[in-house]
């Protein structure tokens, strides 16, 4: 596995992949289920030069949606969970009723797509930090919710106002 790590609004960013450009884990210091450097990994910054590019100009609010050679694992409930993902806009929020929707599946597979949205690999570039409560309410974020508030403001989803009530 090859990894780079760069800075970022929400701290350093770990990002490794099979191969250069190829990304299979986004994570961030302290991320409940996050990535770590193994023995075996090698660091190679300038193989994901491109990807760094692109986390740049997210974070300056210049890019609204990641392409992105992505290499993530997981079983296929999980992929089909993240495919859903993939389709919440950027500055939008969904619940996780509507991300099991969008995934085909059940109202009643809320908990499964709720443990599937949680083990999201892809911290970021798969935006599960779009997914909250039925009720509008901030829940869980692996990455925690001041960095889930973070990337709300970022993308305009949430204003200070609303997060200080």
């Amino acid at each position: 596995m090859r990894y780079t790590v760069h800075p970022s609004p929400l701290g350093d960013l770990l990002i490794a992949g099979p191969r250069p450009g190829a990304v299979a884990s986004v994570s961030v210091p302290g991320q409940r289920g996050g990535a770590t450097v193994a023995a075996d990994w090698r660091r190679d910054d300038a193989g994901f030069g491109a990807v760094r590019e692109q986390f740049d100009a997210y974070f300056a609010g210049e890019l609204t949606e990641f392409d992105l050679e992505l290499a993530p694992s997981g079983t296929e409930f999980r992929r089909r969970v993240w495919d859903a993902l993939d389709r919440i806009g950027y500055g939008q929020t969904v619940s996780y009723g509507r991300v099991a929707e969008l995934a085909g599946l059940s109202p009643r597979a809320v908990r499964a797509v709720g443990g599937a949205v949680g083990a999201n690999p892809l911290m970021v570039v798969r935006p599960c930090h779009r997914v909250i409560g039925a009720d509008g309410s901030l829940t869980g974020y692996a990455g925690g919710l001041d960095r889930k508030v973070t990337l709300l403001r970022l993308e305009g989803a949430l204003t200070a106002q609303a997060t200080a009530d």
